[in-house]
């Protein structure tokens, strides 16, 4: 009886690429410009929701009520802000050698982002990754992270059942998704989160980076095809 092959579906930010802070200052610039002045300790927090959940979230910290246009409003800013950081976007070490390999041994993989496709496509580029490898994006689903939507269509994309997946990410929001997806959880410490959250929310492995996952491979089941 053949084993089943493992699907990776990975997230994009803070987990391929390093651009968490990139991401943290172009929301911080949004929410300035929109009256909503916070703390960037408070918004990387967030990073990895869905960019309505995220903006909801942090308007109740400032005890604001946004309708839907200024939720829109704080959104666009951000993929503009995002814009003129994302020169600084590089691949996190490991990242192209992981996605290479992968390709390489014919194991499925996707990428799956919270992120629009306009954002997610400018980080996707620096990886060198072919264009048949599925990337799913917060345009293509009706909820983002933490629910399991981008995760579950991921899956599909690559025909393999979600719970032969497993979902790797470097926020607590990521995991959570995985959790509610029904796959398994890999966390890496490259976006900035400690090793008791990933695992609390339910990474059953933790890694520093893409290198030190690719090294580990054969610990999450990853097989040639």
């Amino acid at each position: 009886m053949q084993p089943t092959q493992s699907a990776f579906l990975f997230d994009l930010d803070g987990t391929l690429v390093d651009s968490v802070y990139q991401h943290v200052l172009a929301w911080r610039d949004a929410l300035e410009e929109a009256g909503l002045p916070l703390a960037v300790w408070r918004i990387h927090r967030r990073i990895g929701m869905s960019g309505g959940l995220f903006v909801s979230a942090l308007a109740r910290e400032t005890n604001r009520t946004l309708d839907a246009d200024e939720v829109n409003r704080m959104q666009n800013l951000h993929a503009k802000a995002f814009h003129r950081y994302s020169s600084q976007v590089r691949p996190l070490p490991g990242a192209r050698e992981l996605m290479a390999y992968l390709a390489q041994a014919g194991v499925p993989h996707a990428i799956a982002t919270s992120g629009y496709r306009a954002s997610a496509e400018l980080s996707v580029r620096s990886l060198g990754i072919d264009a048949s490898v599925p990337l799913i994006t917060r345009d293509q689903v009706a909820h983002a992270k933490p629910d399991p939507d981008l995760f579950l269509a991921a899956a599909e994309r690559l025909g393999v059942p979600i719970e032969h997946s497993v979902v790797v990410g470097d926020s607590i929001w990521d995991l959570l998704a995985a959790r509610r997806a029904g796959a398994l959880g890999v966390g890496l410490l490259s976006g900035g989160y400690g090793e008791e959250e990933l695992a609390r929310a339910g990474a059953y492995r933790v890694y520093e980076d893409p290198a030190d996952l690719l090294a580990h491979l054969e610990e999450v089941g990853a097989r040639p095809a």
